[in-house]
């Protein structure tokens, strides 16, 4: 009875180390992917705020949770499951999708660059005038659910390159871990941040000097501090597009591009004692100039499409 029971410890002890070693895997692993996809993080981060903005501030939160939800449905429904096929059925195709999310960041930027140049036009401007509250906000947050696609999309596909030759239980559950922790991180920072100015207002009404003046100074940062998430936002968007298009040539021998890139992170990193942060420097550069030129070919490419068909409809 006695050896029975000592047995049986010893199943248990065993498997629990067992367990304690997968968790520890799964962590470390879900940690180190989640990190390469940093870049992306930002760009989801510094783009979703501008969705929520221009309502009232009861309706800034509940726009939020709306996409963050939408976000979850995006990462649980579509995209883990589509991405644990492509690490069974066809590895081969995680290259060539990351290299289309990429070319779709830099359009992104592109079309948003082109924006702040070029004025909208009055049609475009009518036309989301005359939405009801209801319509438009349901109008932007299924934009923000869409451009959340693309970029959980990368997201999940630059994880899932890092996580190649793992045992396929370790990268279900770390595909899992990276898409939660960074949906519940992101939206959460985007829920403080739309939130910002009215936490300011509540402060500039208290009672304390101290707290009245963080207060005002809340509230006159959040124009500029939001101002500077959307450029954060586009520049993000070059870098890891660019990015993901410079490791894509590279994958398949195209090295000119590479070559060059990386060259220009040499350079930076040779400067002294600072090199890591210059030649990291150097290389988001780089990328952001190939995202900058690859967004703009694809945006003149489309904005020249649709004008010889508004040509041919009239």
């Amino acid at each position: 009875m006695a050896s029975g029971l000592a047995a049986l410890l010893d199943d248990v002890a065993a498997i629990a180390k067992i367990a304690a070693a997968s968790v520890d895997d799964v962590a470390g692993a879900a940690g180190k992917a989640g990190s390469k996809a940093v870049g992306v993080v930002v760009d989801d981060a510094a783009v979703t705020p501008g969705y929520a903005m221009g309502f009232t501030p009861d309706r800034e939160l509940p726009i939020v949770w709306k996409i963050a939800l939408g976000s979850l449905r995006n990462k649980f429904i579509f995209l883990l499951p589509g991405a644990l096929a492509l690490s069974v059925f066809a590895p081969w195709l995680v290259t060539p999708l990351l290299m289309i999310g990429g070319t779709y960041l830099a359009f992104e930027a592109g079309e948003k660059i082109l924006e702040a140049f070029v004025p909208h036009e009055a049609g475009e401007e009518m036309e989301e005038l005359a939405l009801s509250s209801t319509a438009l906000e349901d109008q932007k947050v299924a934009g923000a659910i869409r451009t959340d696609l693309i970029l959980s999309a990368e997201i999940m596909f630059i994880a899932l390159a890092d996580l190649a030759g793992r045992p396929f239980p370790i990268q279900a559950v770390a595909l899992a871990v990276v898409g939660l922790a960074i949906t519940v991180g992101v939206y959460g920072m985007v829920g403080l941040l739309v939130k910002m100015d009215d936490i300011g207002l509540h402060l500039a009404k208290g009672g304390t000097r101290g707290g009245r003046a963080l207060g005002r100074g809340l509230v006159k940062a959040m124009p500029v501090l939001l101002s500077g998430l959307a450029t954060i936002g586009t520049a993000a968007m070059l870098w890891v597009g660019g990015g993901i298009l410079v490791h894509g040539l590279e994958h398949y021998g195209w090295m000119a591009i590479p070559h060059l890139v990386e060259g220009l992170s040499h350079w930076a990193g040779a400067a002294p004692g600072v090199g890591a942060i210059t030649g990291w420097l150097g290389f988001a550069v780089g990328s952001a100039v190939v995202g900058l030129v690859a967004g703009a070919v694809i945006v003149g490419i489309v904005h020249l499409v649709q004008k010889l068909r508004g040509g041919g409809e009239h």
